[in-house]
């Protein structure tokens, strides 16, 4: 029995890989795909921390523009622990070999020349001395993102998520960290509202399984593919987590707040990332207007860009007069992005985008160690999990930082747990009934093509759940949703095979996010205001007063 089960290979479960390994104790990590196939690697811009390396900054800056960006609707001792801790997690992540982009030559003497470094309220400049982990991080390149007060994101190039996240598998690799792959996560074992492991869909061989281990981390990723069709998240982002909590007796909150990225392809959704808005592109509508700051939180360009399209023009992301030589060195990722997907060249040529779910900022209900609420020994990390920094509108940059920052923290905590719990098994009650419940989906007629409800479903959201709202729409979206449930009874899966089987794989997933569902829709009715990401029509005020306040769901017997 392991001491630490890790649920989620992306870079919020690595990081706790190797937080719990380090503390001692022995781990396991279980992903139903590969570590480096993980969403991690669509974060492109860059990841927060005031290092001031490029101008003034402080923490007490990046934790002011974190609660603005949240609307007030966060916990302020974790806001400041995760900025807080920003410095040291880039530290730790360059000492592991991430391979941060660096200053010009110039600007580095001019770092020099003019102690650019201030004292980052006591902590900061003592990075040198007390680590030496940290003695090279002022040099390492930082740009602007929306919503920040200075250039705080510490990136590379634009693969900063795909360079994190391949660094940390390696690392876990050479600490020799043990991975089980292509396992899907069907339910938490628990005993008394004590987690004891989870049971799996082996997808390779069609087995399922049950895992034992001392504590659980959750670090299944986030929900935004709900949207399906209309989101830059990965297919299978349907909050396969999150569920698996609920079914055991947890809760969720601020399931409402999901974020919608500004610059997405037109034609893909592919994302085109913060970073390209951060080196100085321009937002134009066809009437080749710029019609806001491109630099303002996610959820006010969103809008702007969303109301320029209900007009019927088309919106531009413009990066031709940055030049090729710049965009070739700072933004590689999106030129090829532009060319491949929209088969046009942005140096010369304008980007047709729209906003599309990217993030959501609510999930799993968890207390200041992340455990979660109602279940002992289980924890939540990342994007599954609502630590409560993002509140209603994450700021750009700070989800790398979130991952890591807390899954180091978070590794730590569930071996501190795994020390004194037990490590006697427990029957394999759930193994049975999980087994059963798959047996009867290969049994169930397939009388609908539940592909085509899951289209349904993600243009549902997007235009009755999405950037802007209104009760009459909300109620509408649970209309459907209901007789969506309903119509699960007669939908089945084709392939009968057991063995690879992906059509049953994404038939759990659409039955997930047809769980999760109800819980955004009621929770977007219940919020009778605007703030951040939840925008509603004939609430257009924000109401500290009656919705300062967690919205949280959970089951009942």
């Amino acid at each position: 029995m392991k001491d630490v089960l890790i649920i989620g290979s992306g870079g919020a479960g690595l990081s706790a890989a190797l937080s719990a390994k380090a503390s001692g104790a022995s781990v396991l990590v279980v992903g139903k795909a590969y570590p480096t196939n993980s969403q991690t690697s669509m974060a492109q811009g860059g990841m927060n921390a005031a290092l001031a390396n490029v101008e003034e900054d402080h923490i007490s800056t990046h934790i002011t523009d974190t609660i603005k960006a949240a609307h007030g609707l966060c916990d302020e001792d974790m806001v400041r622990k995760m900025c807080a801790d920003a410095p040291d997690t880039i530290a730790w992540l360059e000492h592991i070999g991430v391979p941060f982009s660096r200053l010009t030559s110039e600007a580095n003497k001019r770092y020099e020349d003019n102690n650019v470094l201030q004292d980052n309220d006591t902590l900061s400049s003592e990075l040198n001395t007390k680590n030496p982990q940290q003695s090279s991080i002022h040099t390492i390149a930082q740009r602007q993102m929306g919503g920040a007060s200075a250039k705080r994101a510490c990136y590379a190039q634009d693969y900063t998520g795909l360079k994190i996240l391949h660094t940390l598998y390696d690392t876990c690799l050479k600490e020799n960290i043990n991975f089980l792959e292509e396992y899907y996560l069907l339910n938490l074992v628990t005993l008394d509202g004590v987690a004891k492991g989870a049971t799996f869909l082996d997808i390779r061989t069609g087995e399922i399984k049950q895992i034992h281990a001392k504590s659980v981390i959750i670090a299944t990723g986030g929900y935004a593919s709900l949207y399906h069709g209309y989101t830059t998240n990965a297919y299978g982002s349907t909050g396969d987590g999150i569920a698996a909590v609920l079914r055991a007796g947890g809760a969720v909150s601020d399931m409402e707040f999901i974020q919608f990225h500004p610059t997405a392809l037109k034609h893909s959704s592919i994302l085109i990332s913060e970073s390209a808005r951060g080196e100085g592109g321009y937002l134009i509508n066809s009437d080749n207007k710029r019609f806001v700051d491109e630099l303002k939180p996610r959820d006010e360009v969103a809008r702007a860009i969303f109301e320029q399209l209900q007009k019927g023009k088309e919106v531009f992301l413009d990066l031709r007069h940055l030049g090729e030589k710049t965009l070739m060195e700072l933004l590689p990722q999106e030129v090829a992005l532009c060319k491949l997907h929209e088969h046009i060249d942005p140096a010369i040529e304008l980007i047709p985008i729209k906003p599309v779910a990217h993030y959501s900022m609510g999930g799993i209900e968890v207390d200041t160690a992340l455990e979660v609420k109602g279940i002992k020994g289980c924890f939540a990390v990342g994007e599954c999990s609502n630590a409560k920094v993002h509140g209603a509108n994450r700021l750009g940059g700070n989800s790398l930082l979130e991952i890591t920052a807390f899954g180091k923290f978070v590794g730590e905590n569930a071996y501190k747990y795994a020390i004194y719990a037990s490590n006697k098994k427990i029957e394999e009650r759930q193994l049975q009934q999980d087994k059963k419940e798959i047996e009867a989906i290969y049994t169930k007629e397939n009388l609908i093509n539940f592909y085509e409800k899951r289209l349904d479903l993600g243009k549902l959201f997007y235009e009755k759940v999405g950037i802007l709202r209104d009760n009459a729409q909300l109620t509408q979206a649970m209309e459907e949703v209901i007789a969506m449930q309903v119509m699960q009874k007669k939908i089945g899966i084709a392939d009968k095979s057991q063995k690879n089987n992906t059509n049953l794989i994404e038939y759990l997933e659409f039955s997930n996010a047809l769980l999760l569902a109800p819980t955004i829709i009621s929770a977007a009715l219940a919020r009778n205001e605007s703030r951040g990401a939840h925008y509603k029509i004939g609430f257009e005020s924000q109401d500290d007063e009656k919705f300062k306040q967690h919205i949280v769901l959970q089951w009942k017997d």
